[in-house]
């Protein structure tokens, strides 16, 4: 008979969860991690500081669903990349393409907020490990089929690792500055090396 209230009052409460993560992810972006505090979090999703504490009663609980939902995120967006390549002449430039995009976004920008700070904190260290892994491993899936997708070219494994270092290397400059204009360049020239070595 109750049933009927209840559905509502779980939708709120799992979109106020995904407003506390949401909000999370960009303050670590844009703020960095000494700044995340559950308060700021709050502040920033629009909700009180209590609603926030019945979710994550402590910072530690809130970043650890954080940084699980952030990995997650990521890894399927690179599962689902596969299905946006086109096949042809550009599919190599747009699996570079999509590979930078993975590295030079949002979640990546918080990631590494997390992995400073995972540094000096063993403990955070653990949670990360499996999941940057995972992560890592949809990312490397996804470049090696993007750039062999009949499996005939061996250096694929090899140069899709690469790729993904490039892209992380961009995405490391892009914290500090704008440099997407020299980032096409290099971007530019790494597809045409990759377009050779795969012909």
């Amino acid at each position: 008979m109750n049933a009927p209230l209840r559905e509502p009052q779980q939708d709120r409460s799992r979109a106020t969860r995904e407003r506390l993560l949401a909000s999370t992810v960009d303050l670590l972006a844009t703020r960095g991690w000494a700044a995340t505090t559950v308060a700021k979090v709050a502040e920033e999703a629009g909700v009180s500081r209590g609603a926030a504490q019945h979710h994550f009663p402590t910072r530690e609980a809130l970043f650890t669903a954080v940084i699980e939902q952030m990995y997650d995120d990521m890894t399927e967006d690179v599962g689902h990349s596969l299905e946006s390549i086109p096949s042809g002449p550009g599919r190599i430039a747009a699996v570079v393409e999509q590979a930078v995009s993975i590295y030079t976004g949002t979640s990546f920008k918080a990631a590494l907020q997390v992995w400073a700070a995972a540094a000096s904190d063993p403990a955070l260290a653990d949670v990360i490990r499996p999941l940057e892994a995972k992560m890592g491993r949809a990312a490397h899936a996804f470049v090696v089929s993007g750039l062999d997708p009949d499996g005939t070219r061996p250096q694929a494994y090899r140069l899709a690792q690469i790729t993904l270092d490039l892209a992380r290397g961009f995405g490391l400059a892009d914290t500090l500055t704008d440099d997407s204009r020299r980032r096409a360049g290099v971007q530019a020239a790494w597809v045409e090396q990759l377009t050779a070595a795969l012909d």
